[in-house]
């Protein structure tokens, strides 16, 4: 059923975006994947293809609607539709409030939640035609917040609530919706290099697993909002 699919992921150069990639490529669904850096994208786009073929890296900036909008008109081009849409691309920069730059939390919002809606905002009309399904991952930042977090909670509280309420909106055209809250993932994020040390954390192949179980699910049932859990804690 989904070998006919198509989905763009942001932010799949490396990371979260990297191993959803790798997951939905290795069920049979083509799968287009953006990231800001050209390197970066052709280094990711020649790993992926040792999984499958229907792949393609495209240069794209989701802070920048334009930048968007050119990047789902090459899946277009290349697929001919978009059925899943995976709004992955985030940062986090993590100082006292007080110390926290204008551009270090413009950064932030633009790339973590004015980002999840110009990916919506550049792909909607698509998913309309094919009943799609848009998946956000957030954070469990974005339900509880911490020290030194303002602008990354801020940021990922915001995705939470953007989604569930494009939920809503999206429903009559039958599209779905789901917001993704992992907590602790082995990943690049935040300077961590990942080493067995992180061998407890959420691996970037379990979120790929679980956006394929979701995309697996039946039509009728709908996982509106995730929290997802090591089963260690940090």
């Amino acid at each position: 059923m989904l070998e006919n699919k198509v989905a763009y992921i942001t932010g799949g150069t490396k990371g979260i975006g990297f191993g959803v990639a790798k997951i939905l490529l290795e069920n049979g669904i083509s799968v287009a994947f953006s990231g800001r850096k050209y390197d970066d994208v052709l280094k990711a786009e020649k790993e992926l293809q040792q999984y499958s073929d229907k792949v393609l890296g495209v240069v794209s900036d989701v802070k920048n609607l334009e930048s968007e909008q050119k990047a789902v008109q090459s899946i277009l081009e290349k697929f001919g539709q978009l059925d899943f849409v995976i709004a992955n691309a985030g940062l986090g920069i993590f100082k006292p409030v007080d110390e926290l730059s204008a551009d270090e939390w413009n950064e932030m919002i633009e790339t973590n939640l004015t980002g999840a809606f110009y990916t919506l905002k550049a792909s909607v009309e698509e998913l309309k035609k094919t009943a799609g399904y848009y998946i956000t991952i957030s954070s469990l930042a974005g339900a509880n917040f911490f020290e030194n977090g303002t602008g990354y909670n801020a940021s990922k509280f915001g995705v939470v609530g953007f989604t569930q309420a494009a939920m809503i909106d999206l429903r009559k055209y039958n599209i779905k919706t789901t917001v993704i809250m992992p907590g602790s993932v082995a990943t690049n994020f935040n300077g961590n290099i990942p080493s067995e040390k992180d061998s407890w954390k959420i691996q970037p192949e379990d979120m790929g697993n679980l956006v394929l179980d979701i995309l697996k699910m039946n039509p009728r049932v709908l996982p509106s909002k995730i929290e997802f859990r090591a089963t260690k804690p940090a």
